[in-house]
């Protein structure tokens, strides 16, 4: 993301102007925007012009409009956000109060104005422009025949390619086929890896798999390039990691984001901090837990508490409807961090995020143990589930 412009006051009052370059700065935006927030972008809007002799015609016409936020829609595949929402501003082809949609695209700029800058939206800006966030992890999920090739970056799982191709079986006087199936099959997935993963930015591709799949794969995959003088994969060799996962589907990414060698390897990415947090979270919830919390309410108590060491919390949260809501949210992150603690906001699109948000959204590892909250606890189930 490129911030053009940045006018906030002390007050929280104010404005951006940001330029989103990569389909992750789409994901950025739609967590910064909020209903009733101001956008003003440039659109094309459709106009009726009538002649002087009564017939009409309608053209497309380019125009920037400002419109105040209504409704947020994301499309995940085509990477576009759409806005809509009434125009606020005079404009020569749209009346005052109109409504319209805008789709503010990859490398369209967009200004963003809003009420009220809080601490979570603005360190979104810092983020979302911070040239060193992107993609640092790239994955192959693979079984006979099925591959996925992910890219996991700070905030999300993206699948790149799904290469998915049919291999005779291996039977007698049928060997040669299967094995032209399977030859076809990876050559399909080293040109997913090639096409997807850029090696200037990724420290680490995982190569997944049940039995020798990964094995098999890896060895073709470098006696090609050996063969080809395939120098962008012979130079990275080293980055290349084998793991077991369960299938070849993406949820296997889950288990093998947690396993140790393959958190060692990863240990300087956000994605992989956040997986490592919560793995924490569950061990304390097992062996202590009097220092373990999740669901708002016994959250906020540990917080005023000023017991919270560690508070995972997903982006979602930001995301509500409510203004007094995400207010309560944000007073929780400044407060926590207020007091020395260690704040990670999980991404509902990565992989963690799914399973922070199975514990509601919002969970703590406490400096010391708080069992009066563990006492409360039943008292408050039936109000929590409200």
């Amino acid at each position: 993301m490129k911030l053009v412009y940045k006018n906030i006051d002390k007050a929280g009052d104010g404005s951006v102007v940001l330029i989103p370059e990569e389909p992750e700065d789409m994901w950025h935006a739609y967590n910064l925007i909020a209903e009733g927030d101001q956008v003003r972008s440039s659109t094309i809007r459709k106009v009726q012009n009538e002649t002087s002799t009564g017939s009409s015609s309608s053209s497309r016409v380019r125009t920037t409009l400002t419109i105040r936020v209504e409704s947020i829609d994301f499309d995940t595949q085509a990477q576009v956000l759409r806005l809509k929402g009434r125009n606020i501003e005079e404009n020569q082809f749209v009346k005052m109060g109109a409504y319209h949609t805008l789709d503010l695209e990859l490398n369209r700029k967009f200004q963003l104005t809003k009420p009220e800058w809080d601490s979570i939206a603005i360190e979104r800006v810092e983020m979302a422009c911070d040239v060193t966030q992107s993609a640092d992890v790239a994955a192959v999920i693979m079984q006979d025949g099925l591959a996925h090739v992910c890219l996991i970056t700070a905030s999300m799982t993206l699948v790149r390619s799904k290469i998915d191709v049919a291999i005779p079986r291996k039977r007698k006087g049928n060997v040669q086929q299967h094995e032209k199936g399977l030859a076809k099959f990876y050559d399909a997935v080293i040109q997913g890896i090639i096409r997807h993963v850029n090696f200037d930015v990724v420290k680490c591709v995982l190569i997944a798999s049940p039995g020798f799949v990964k094995d098999q794969f890896f060895e073709y995959m470098f006696q090609q390039a050996v063969k080809t003088d395939n120098k962008v994969l012979l130079e990275n060799k080293s980055k290349f990691m084998l793991v077991h996962s369960s299938s070849g589907f993406k949820h296997s990414l889950k288990e093998i984001l947690q396993d140790s060698a393959v958190m060692a390897k990863m240990s300087d990415t956000k994605a992989a901090g956040e997986v490592k947090a919560l793995e924490q979270f569950y061990t304390m919830l097992q062996c202590e837990p009097a220092k373990a919390f999740y669901g708002k309410k016994h959250v906020i108590k540990a917080a005023d508490a000023q017991a919270i060491e560690t508070l995972m919390i997903s982006d979602n949260l930001f995301r509500c409807q409510d203004v007094a809501t995400r207010k309560e949210y944000v007073q929780l992150v400044d407060s926590i961090r207020d007091s020395g603690g260690e704040v990670k906001i999980f991404s509902s699109m990565h992989v963690s995020g799914e399973q922070l948000a199975q514990l509601t959204g919002v969970a703590a590892i406490l400096r010391f143990p708080m069992p009066e909250l563990e006492d409360s606890e039943d008292e408050q189930s039936d109000s929590d589930s409200d």
